[in-house]
């Protein structure tokens, strides 16, 4: 099916003029809030049409979601203790910090629309929460749902996160994703169209793709209206049908060293649109949780030598953006 790339042209100048390696996220979010915020993630029982039978069973070949959830995050409270007991993990040592409610876990928008409004209403009632950042599916928000957020837009901090994972059709079907790239690219302009700041998620190193041919999608994701960005490399997880298909015939995935990741998402992110928000170069599920032996590198080990890296090499975000 062909796609429809009705998208917007964006000015590729921000990281040239400031001569930043990369448009970092926290800068960014801080500018946005009016003040330090810090995300909270709330596990508020959702579940997702690719698990409950309305578009399969099972989900995505690479999910589970225990690699999301603090353990405060627990189905069995509610979602105001659940963030009061985030607040309290912060608030020592960072008395004057606002909180965003991050509904995280499986798919946010899914469900009765009056029952996510209430869900979204108690986090917003929680002191000191001053904004949401939504994780949902593309294919999960409807018209109802969407008029409410824009409307909720206007009254707090909201980012709408996308899971898009990859841009190619034949690898979201590999997946199993249940959604094309076309529905991304609707859900993704609709949500841009009605003044929501719209993130997008995707993997690097998916099964099925040469990753010659990932550093491709790179001008595609900059042509979608997105605002922010988050890169993650593949990690298969115990449990998951990815996890059986990699044991079975590890050929067709590309897995990497640390150093191999961080040359690759290089490449990448010189592609990207130079204005664009990237929030994460890095996944860290816990070593217990991993098929495969990890990396042994904590989140801001990585971004160090991602940076040492980029100067190394004169890099930065946009070089070969066209």
């Amino acid at each position: 099916m062909a796609i429809n790339f009705s998208f917007r042209v964006i000015s590729p100048t921000f990281a040239v003029m400031t001569g930043e390696l990369y448009r970092e996220f926290g800068p960014w979010l801080t500018e946005k809030a009016g003040c330090k915020v810090q995300k909270i993630s709330v596990n508020a029982g959702f579940t997702c049409p690719n698990r409950d039978g309305s578009l399969g069973v099972g989900g995505c070949t690479y999910c589970n979601n225990r690699t999301f959830n603090p353990e405060y995050c627990d189905t069995g409270k509610s979602v105001t203790q659940q963030l009061a007991e985030g607040k309290s993990f912060f608030a020592k040592k960072y008395p004057e910090m606002k909180y965003l409610a991050y509904f995280q876990a499986y798919t946010n928008t899914y469900g009765k629309v009056e029952n996510v409004i209430r869900l979204y209403e108690e986090a917003l009632s929680v002191s000191d929460v001053v904004g949401l950042v939504v994780a949902t599916r593309p294919d999960c928000v409807s018209p109802e749902m969407l008029s409410y957020l824009s409307d909720l837009s206007r009254r707090c901090l909201l980012i709408v996160e996308y899971g898009i994972e990859s841009t190619d059709d034949a690898v979201l079907k590999r997946i199993n994703r249940g959604h094309d790239f076309q529905c991304t690219v609707d859900a993704v302009n609709r949500t841009h169209d009605v003044g929501i700041l719209t993130g997008g998620h995707i993997i690097l190193g998916l099964p099925g793709k040469p990753m010659h041919d990932v550093l491709d999608e790179a001008k595609v994701i900059s042509s979608l209206p997105l605002d922010t960005l988050k890169i993650h490399q593949l990690q298969l997880i115990k449990g998951t049908v990815m996890a059986d298909e990699y044991a079975s015939d590890p050929s067709d995935f590309n897995m990497m060293t640390a150093d191999e990741y961080i040359d690759f998402v290089i490449d990448y992110i010189e592609r990207l649109r130079p204005d664009l928000v990237l929030e994460r170069f890095v996944s860290q599920s816990p070593a217990s949780l991993l098929a495969t032996k990890g990396w042994g590198l904590k989140n801001y080990q990585f971004v160090e030598r991602l940076r040492h890296r980029m100067i190394e090499r004169g890099a930065r975000q946009g070089r070969l953006y066209d």
